[in-house]
Formats: structure tokens, sequence, C-alpha cells
């Protein structure tokens, strides 16, 4: 009997869903707007319509899903099932999620991370594909990041482990990231601080093109800046390796803690990955910030590359980690002589 896992990434602005069988083969790939600010009915009202979508556009019956894999945005606790104060969902406040769809949908649901979905996207069967061990940025408004090691996500004690976004870089007078921290790796390398060191420089009477959209009153962004800098804005260039120069430094933090095989970076602030030459320069200048900064030999042997799954990652891990819950309750059932799968609660 084929089993097939239905993943769903919820996102602030969109909704993925997708069917994946065991091997990681998608079978649908649907998505619809979140209509977050409309509140948490509506939007889980969404998420099931779309979840019955994707099912029926994999053209399999609701029977043949073994169990649902929800990945949301933080702050979550995972063994309740419940969003807390998710930033990206204003108004998704103490939401017993996990439960609500699991009743709707009437299959066994788990409830992930975004990030650490992504990241599992990406181990299962993406650019990790193989390797034994995870460190995954995401790089866009704010910095998420997923760790894996064997099978297991760190998920941490309170639902709050890979986190590393938050990481400490700046020690005095940092800058403050979105969550009122001081010195975070988000607050020096996300696309919103990109953006804000930029309007700082103009301020400061830093000469670039870029001044001339500033007085004609047009919103700075992290591709306006990119384009700059592929024109050859010196200015424009520093921001991004100066960002990417960041990002080495949180890179080598947690290759000295987690001792990875392979650290991905995706996410929307890539800068066209190595398609172009500036994503090119910048995942190099990544490399080139943790050979100076790490112990020789993680230096040399740890593969720092692009995530290669793109937008889907998410939707692909929810599956993902669906199929290892399902797998992981199964073999717990048989342990106890009960080989039947109650629901997850």
């Amino acid at each position: 009997m084929t089993r097939f896992f239905l993943g769903i990434d919820v996102g602030g602005t969109n909704i993925k869903s997708g069917v994946l069988d065991a091997n990681g083969h998608s079978y649908s790939k649907v998505s619809l707007s979140t209509e977050a600010q409309n509140g948490p009915d509506k939007g889980i009202e969404r998420i099931c319509d779309l979840a019955q979508k994707a099912v029926s556009e994999a053209g399999c019956a609701w029977d043949d899903i073994a169990q649902v894999g929800l990945a949301t945005p933080g702050t979550m606790d995972l063994s309740t099932g419940m969003l807390l104060n998710p930033p990206n969902l204003p108004g998704w406040v103490n939401l017993p999620i996990r439960d609500i769809v699991q009743e709707k949908l009437n299959r066994s649901t788990i409830l992930q991370n975004d990030a650490n979905a992504a990241a599992f996207g990406e181990f299962w069967v993406g650019e990790a594909r193989g390797k034994n061990s995870l460190v995954m940025w995401t790089l866009g408004t704010g910095i998420g990041c997923g760790i894996i090691v064997g099978n297991t996500i760190i998920e941490g004690e309170h639902s709050h482990g890979s986190e590393c976004g938050h990481i400490i870089v700046e020690m005095d007078n940092g800058r403050m990231c979105a969550t009122d921290q001081s010195g975070t790796l988000e607050a020096y390398a996300s696309s919103k601080s990109i953006v804000k060191r930029c309007l700082e420089g103009m301020e400061n009477d830093q000469q670039s093109s870029l001044r001339d959209l500033v007085n004609h009153n047009e919103k700075i962004t992290p591709l306006l800046i990119a384009q700059a800098a592929e024109d050859g804005d010196e200015f424009a260039e520093k921001l991004i390796m100066d960002t990417a120069k960041y990002l080495g430094v949180g890179t080598t933090t947690l290759m000295h803690t987690i001792n990875p095989a392979i650290v991905l970076f995706g996410g929307a602030m890539t800068f066209g990955r190595n398609d172009t030459e500036l994503g090119r320069r910048f995942i190099e200048r990544i490399r080139r910030e943790v050979r100076v900064r790490a112990f020789p030999v993680p230096a040399e042997k740890t593969v720092i590359e692009y995530a290669s799954l793109g937008g889907d990652a998410g939707y692909i891990g929810a599956a993902g980690c669906a199929k290892l819950a399902f797998e992981r309750s199964k073999t717990t059932s048989c342990e106890r002589g009960n080989p039947s799968m109650p629901l997850q609660s």
C-alpha cells in the first residue's frame, strides 16, 4: 500500500500545500493567499480548503493520507500544537491550530516551525539529501534557522530551539531587531536590516546611485540594492558583502556548536543564488569569513551552499515531518503490541 503525506506551509502572505509519497515524490502543489488579517477562523478555513484541493489534485483519496504536517511561523508550543503569538500572523494568539486542523481534516496532524520544516525538506529530498546533519538559514524579513542531526530536528525544551537568527553577533551598542533584542544576527543580516543600513548611509551623505531613488521617494528594497551592486555601485556592494560577513560569523558559531556536514542558505534574499555573479560573490564571502574564523577541520570540510527547493521547501518539509512522525508512531505502537496509530493529542 502506498502511503501519502500532506504538507501545509502557512506563511503570513501565502499558504502552500502538496501531497508527497514516502520517497519524497510530489503529486500536487497548490497555493493561495493567507489573508491572515481576517483572523484565525477564516485563515484555518483557507488552510483546510487548500488541503482538500491538494489531495484532490494528487488523485488520491483521503484514506490514503497517512499523516498531515502543518508548518507555521513561531512562536509556538509544539508539544500542545499551540500558536502563541506569531509576528507574521497577527491575532492568531494562543491558538490550538494543530488540533483544529486535525479535527477538520480528520487526519492525524503534527505542527512544526516553518524554518524547521524547510530545513527538513532540504534534508529529506533537497540539497542536503544523503547528509547526516544540516544547518539551514532562511534569509528574508527576519532570519530563520533549522538544525537537523540525524533524523532529529533540534526543537528544544520549550519549542524555541534553532532560533539562531537571534544569536548575538555584536555585544556593545548593537542594532535592535524586530523582537527588541540588541545585537542579534537578524538585526544585521536580514532584508529589513540591509534596507535600514542603506537608508542610514544615505542620511550620512554616502555616495550611491541609490540616492536618486531615495530623493524621488522610491521605496528601497534588497532587490534594488542588488541591482545597484550588479551595476557597480560600491556602497550597495558593501552593504551586501557586510551582510555576508555577519552570516559567516553566525555560521561559524553554529559550526563550532553542531559541527554539521552542510550549511545551506535559502529564502527570498539570496541574490539570485549561483545563477548570478552577485549570488556567487555573496556565498563566497560567507565561506571566506568561515575560513578565517572556524577551526581548520570544519572550515575545510563543511559544505556551504545554497538551498535547492526554493519556496517549496516548507510544504515538502512539512510532509517529510509528517512521514517521520508517522513512522516513529508506528514503531512505538508495534513495540507496545498495538499496530494502530491514534490521533496525536
